[in-house]
């Protein structure tokens, strides 16, 4: 028991290292200069680690039912998906900011995740389950217990560090959009983008890191909810109407055949 806990915790920093380094490399591909990708300072990103542990250990608790390829893209796409979109909807309604939209991709569920990701996350979790997992477990294995035990806890150590210097910065953040005056989204952004590039490294870094992020007050998404209520019921109307044109352009139609 005690050694695969420690497999699953290198198994985490091993995957959260990878998840570091290609969304980093993806970062220098669309920006052309290297970005400290994620909410930690550390070259690693937990949602990719954790993703990781959790597919492993689902594929291995339904080993006995199927573990062919197939099923394990659709444990990774679902297991993935809701992981996504949990953290998403968690960070926005915690700290009032949206680290990633895909509202312009197409088969998106509110904006948090989308067909293209989840394809990936499927491919991703067969080429976790069929290869890496079973490489990483001979490389892992070969480790001394003790030295395994030293890594895992100067490896906690570091991330609970990192973790905490991150969740000041991301309580400034809230703080600074609940006490916002701005009327929009925009405005905020630029209003917390200047507070940042006053500070330190650990502030501006965190910027560098999603340059696209949205921050919203209570106050704006309690407006756009109501834009999109009255946009629907605006729809709903124009449906109605549409409708019972067509059914009196029918009737018309069917009165002037029987005459």
């Amino acid at each position: 028991m005690k050694q695969e806990l420690l497999y699953l915790f290198l198994l985490f920093f091993i995957f959260s290292f990878l998840g570091w380094c290609m969304e980093v490399t993806l970062m220098f591909r669309k920006y052309h200069r290297f970005i400290n990708r994620g909410f930690l300072t550390g070259p690693w990103l937990p949602i990719y680690g954790s993703g990781a542990v959790m597919i492993t250990v689902a594929v291995q608790a339904f080993a006995p039912i199927e573990r062919g390829f197939i099923a394990s893209f659709f444990f990774s796409f679902v297991i993935c998906g809701f992981w996504e979109y949990f953290i998403s909807y968690y960070l926005e309604k915690k700290f009032h900011a949206r680290w990633w939209d895909y509202s312009n991709r197409p088969m998106n569920l509110n904006g948090r995740i989308w067909i293209g990701n989840l394809i990936l996350f499927g491919l991703g979790g067969v080429l976790i389950i069929h290869f890496l997992d079973p490489l990483f477990s001979r490389l892992i294995h070969r480790i001394p217990l003790l030295l395994q035990e030293i890594l895992v806890c100067v490896l906690i150590l570091s991330l609970l560090t990192d973790f905490l210097i991150s969740h000041l910065v991301l309580k400034l953040i809230k703080q600074q959009t609940e006490t916002s005056t701005a009327d929009d989204t925009e405005q905020i952004n630029r209003e917390i983008r200047q507070l940042f590039s006053s500070r330190s490294y650990f502030y501006r870094r965190f910027t560098d890191a999603y340059p696209e992020v949205v921050y919203r007050t209570e106050r704006i998404s309690a407006r756009l909810d109501k834009i999109r209520e009255e946009t629907e019921r605006l729809r709903m109307e124009a449906q109605q109407r549409v409708e019972r044109g067509a059914s009196l352009l029918r009737e018309n139609l069917e009165n002037r055949r029987n005459r």
